[in-house]
């Protein structure tokens, strides 16, 4: 018996399921289509409807592959895609998106970001996301890879009030945005989306993590998603191209760790003392 997915509530009224999929790298070997598109059918079926991809991922192929996967399940589905920033003009955001759902075979994005700070000024950016929103092509939009500063900025932007979520780097290993940029979103129920929640596996053999899964019968990959999911308006998004990984991934929404145990962790994995600089993968 499963819990209930935790879910988020955006500022611009959606409720997002806290544990998603990712995409990274997906599309780039054509034979291992079929254990993606399965991987992504069986997220879907366990509640992690919320699948995140990019323009970037294998030069538009990891898109092409969701579009398969949610080929008739469409309405089941919270869409993410990104933006590159060299295509982050007024413009070239809306030449960008349309070639997005064109290999997504939708008519729509749930939820678009910028992948990172370019050279376009933000202002640009910006009014291209509400051009996009107001004509139906995305629901509501974000940023990703954004420090506070480039939020504060963001801020200051006309309708950069509307940004509804940051997608950045978060896991045990890298917390840094606990100390000032975590704080700053949940104070404006601004979703942060957490990509590389278990280090792409370079964690799970810490063996503070490892003692603390098996005595919950769990797995050090459960652990390290049942930390991020712990975080208020935090949404995990691992990357697996497996149905099984989808499965034990799935699991991480039964745990319930003891205070203990969060000390246990913050000893062996600690928590930011100071500012520092985002961490980007």
């Amino acid at each position: 018996m499963h819990d209930d997915m935790p879910t988020i509530a955006l500022t611009s009224g959606p409720e997002i399921p806290a544990l998603g999929i990712g995409t990274w790298k997906m599309g780039e070997d054509p034979s291992r289509r079929s254990d993606e598109v399965a991987a992504l059918r069986a997220a879907i079926d366990q509640g992690m409807t919320l699948i995140d991809t990019a323009e970037m991922y294998g030069d538009g192929a990891s898109e092409d592959v969701v579009g398969e996967a949610i080929g008739g399940r469409r309405n089941e589905v919270f869409l993410v895609s990104k933006v590159y920033p060299w295509n982050a003009s007024r413009q070239g955001t809306i030449e960008a998106c349309e070639a997005s759902l064109k290999r997504l075979g939708t008519d729509r994005l749930d939820l678009y970001l910028l992948h990172w700070r370019g050279e376009h000024p933000l202002e640009d950016t910006v009014a291209a996301m509400e051009d996009l929103k107001r004509a139906g092509k995305i629901g509501a939009w974000g940023v990703s890879n954004f420090d506070l500063d480039d939020m504060e900025e963001l801020m200051a932007v006309p309708g950069g009030d509307h940004c509804v979520a940051n997608q950045v780097l978060f896991n045990l290993s890298r917390r840094g945005i606990e100390f000032d940029l975590l704080p700053w979103c949940q104070a404006r129920r601004m979703a942060v989306m957490a990509y590389s929640p278990i280090e792409q596996g370079r964690i799970l053999r810490h063996p503070e993590l490892i003692r603390i899964a098996k005595a919950y019968q769990a797995t050090p990959a459960q652990l390290a998603l049942a930390f991020v999911l712990d975080r208020d308006g935090v949404v995990a998004i691992p990357k697996t191209a497996s149905v099984a990984r989808v499965t034990e991934n799935h699991g991480a929404i039964d745990l319930d760790i003891s205070d203990e145990d969060w000390a246990a962790l913050d000893a062996a994995f600690p928590p930011p003392t100071r500012k520092q600089p985002l961490e980007m993968l």
